[in-house]
């Protein structure tokens, strides 16, 4: 399909102290596209719609308009609580992923499962939340004893940052166990990695009761909650990027988010290629975390 058939108000600013507009936006997706739909491919999709830009209001929508094209997959997701069936878009392709920003979705939330095994994850995430005073820096080295865990036992994590202060660390695995067996399986290791660290980590859900401490968001697992995906925009200034990371990188310690924007993320992906590329190329089993005492 020709893109002047999907898009529309190409000059409306998204991210005004930038001077970005949506054509820069939906460009961005164009080009990066190789790179994000082998990630995001048959995943429920959450719209985080910003129709007048960053600065305006913005409204998360999990039922896709009656008015969306057929190119479009759905996948119908039972929601206990609301006692309804939710009709959620898929993207499969460039044209459907174009076609969500240009409803002005600007950045990339999904499911943890895809079609057809919505009930079991692929993924296991762990969710590394710095509180003031503390930075991204201070994610780093959590990050590396998760790891060094995770390889004791068996597995191994991909790591990217947010997008904003925060570091994720998302693990391929194999879709046979539940939502609730998989946010166990992450609260294990939490758990363990408190044991260690407790000067350093908080597993508390109050906000006021985690002030300089990484939090640990275990619950980034359970059932309907969605994650950034790699290479998503974030609707911040200057438009960062959540954006994938050499474990290297975290090692030295000398990267920060801010580095990582629509405008500089492309001299990255030439020099490093797509650092997620194998990620699920083997899935692991979470088994030994489930295990975990």
């Amino acid at each position: 399909m020709e893109l002047s058939k999907i898009i529309t108000n190409p000059d409306k600013l998204f991210y005004p102290a930038d001077l970005i507009y949506k054509k820069d936006v939906i460009a961005y997706y164009y080009l990066m596209s190789d790179y994000i739909l082998p990630c995001i491919n048959n995943r429920p999709f959450v719209m985080n719609r910003f129709p007048d830009g960053i600065t305006g209001k913005s409204f998360y929508q999990k039922e896709i308009p009656a008015y969306a094209p057929n190119f479009i997959n759905r996948v119908a997701i039972w929601h206990g609580k609301e006692k309804k069936w939710v009709n959620y878009p898929c993207v499969a392709n460039k044209e459907a992923l174009l076609w969500l920003v240009n409803q002005g979705v600007i950045e990339l939330h999904c499911w943890l499962s895809k079609v057809p095994l919505i009930e079991n994850p692929d993924i296991l995430v762990f969710d590394l939340d710095p509180e003031p005073p503390l930075t991204f820096k201070d994610c780093l080295p959590v990050a590396l004893l998760l790891r060094e865990v995770l390889l004791k036992l068996g597995l191994d994590a991909w790591p990217k940052t947010s997008g904003k202060d925060g570091l994720h660390l998302f693990v391929p695995i194999e879709p046979k166990y539940s939502f609730k067996e998989t946010t166990r399986a992450a609260f294990n290791l939490c758990r363990l990695i408190l044991k260690t660290y407790p000067e350093k980590v908080t597993l508390e859900r109050v906000i006021k009761k985690r002030t300089g401490k990484v939090y640990l968001d275990y619950l980034q697992n359970t059932r309907g909650r969605t994650m950034v995906f790699p290479y998503s925009l974030r609707p911040l200034p200057k438009a960062p990027v959540s954006t994938p990371l050499l474990w290297e990188e975290v090692t030295k310690g000398e990267i920060s988010p801010a580095e990582f924007t629509i405008k500089t993320i492309w001299e990255r992906v030439k020099k490093y290629g797509d650092l997620w590329s194998n990620f699920h190329r083997r899935r692991y089993d979470i088994k030994p975390l489930l295990e975990l005492i």
